[in-house]
């Protein structure tokens, strides 16, 4: 029989933000933590039975819920700190400084709950060159130099969407460093403050690749290393019907098993493969196969094989066809203790697939949340908190009732 997840138990207060705080927050609620947002408070809007306020933009949201807060009045704040004091983690998605000017800063939650962990999330170092300026993901990426080695020869540098600084290198980075104080805490009983930011996260992942730049296997310029394009049998190819195949044949015997498959064995391409004088021809050579045949057709002949040749599936594939390994499972496989499902319906249900009914949308789609959802219910849960009775409302937002002792 599993147990519940392993952070049922922990109380998060997450201030509203848009990916990196609010991947952290989904982390830690896909794994049993209960994650309460802070949302800004909309006078006339939130928490009004017929004006319901628009659903914010972040739809990372999954086991979440929200309060609204006026964070620029006394009694906002002060309806914070109340929550910090029985809150295990806040994640502060912030500019550097932001929380310390609304009377919220590490000093004061630590005084208010020595046990608590602040997970503060930024893009630039907070004591770097760039600390005082905007950016987004593309310029974290950039300055780390991971942005650098992204691309192919005689191109500019590709960013990959928003992966590699905001998710990767930002909120899957924090969340990383709650769990590593949160262990810390178990022996010494006491909070700390976590800082993350994503030139640093971004740049501890591309550790490995920046080693190679020293090796012969990646210190050409961009686009003309082995992994980054410039090697034929890494690399995708295009197909009769426009989709591709990816090939990651790096190892002898799995370039020969390649090579068998696009009917090139016994030309000598075996012995020469190492010589970069042979690549651009025999890149042309893969083009003209691939191009030969759809990619439905290319499965068939790779499909089983060490050949390490697959199909770049896109995600309405993965979404519909229930013979793809599409359907969206937890990152990791507790076996005592699962995670939460995402896909919806399976029973009975294994570890590697979660536990619990599964979410609207099943990983392939979000679900808006708006400023107030569901977290009175969560106020409840917590600490027995009913509205008249222990908060109110005051211009759209909560506050904690003077008379009422909280």
């Amino acid at each position: 029989m599993t147990a519940p997840p392993p952070l049922s138990g922990l109380r998060v207060l997450e201030f509203a933000g848009l990916a990196p705080g609010p991947f952290a927050g989904l982390l830690l609620a896909d794994n049993g933590a209960s994650v309460l947002r802070i949302d800004r408070a909309i006078p006339g809007q939130t928490y009004t039975a017929d004006n319901l306020p628009a659903p914010t933009a972040d739809l990372l949201t999954r086991h979440k819920s929200s309060i609204a807060v006026d964070l620029k009045s006394a009694a906002g704040v002060s309806f914070v700190k109340r929550l910090a004091a029985d809150a295990d983690i806040v994640i502060d998605p912030f500019r550097p400084g932001v929380l310390e000017k609304l009377g919220l800063g590490p000093e004061v939650l630590l005084k208010i709950n020595p046990r608590i962990i602040i997970g503060r999330m930024t893009g630039f170092r907070r004591d770097g060159k760039y600390k005082d300026m905007a950016g987004h993901d593309i310029n974290y990426i950039a300055v780390s130099g991971a942005l650098s080695m992204l691309g192919r020869k005689g191109e500019k540098p590709l960013p990959p969407a928003n992966i590699l600084g905001d998710f990767a290198g930002g909120g899957a980075t924090l969340f990383q460093g709650i769990l590593l104080a949160l262990l810390a805490r178990a022996t010494s009983g006491k909070g700390q403050v976590v800082e993350a930011n994503m030139v640093d996260g971004s740049a501890y992942l591309v550790s490995f690749p920046r080693m190679l730049t020293k090796t012969p296997m990646w210190s050409r310029p961009r686009g003309e290393n082995t992994l980054d394009s410039g090697c034929p049998y890494y690399d995708t190819y295009e197909t009769k019907d426009g989709k591709f195949m990816a090939v990651g044949a790096l190892e002898p015997q799995f370039f020969a098993l390649l090579l068998k498959g696009l009917g090139l064995s016994g030309k000598g391409i075996e012995k020469t493969r190492e010589d970069r004088t042979t690549w651009p021809e025999m890149k042309r050579t893969f083009e003209r196969l691939f191009r030969a045949k759809t990619r439905s057709e290319w499965e068939k002949v790779f499909d089983k094989t060490d050949a390490c040749c697959t199909p770049v599936l896109e995600l309405g594939e993965l979404e519909n066809d229930s013979s793809r390994e599409g359907d969206q499972r937890p990152a990791v496989t507790l076996r005592d203790t699962p995670s939460f499902a995402v896909k919806k319906g399976l029973t009975p249900r294994d570890a590697s697939i979660g536990q619990g009914p599964g979410v609207e949308g099943e990983g392939f789609s979000g679900t808006a949340l708006y400023p107030g959802q569901g977290g009175e219910a969560t106020l409840k849960a917590w600490l027995g908190w009913e509205q008249g009775k222990h908060f109110t409302v005051e211009n759209g937002g909560l506050v904690g009732k003077q008379q009422s002792k909280l």
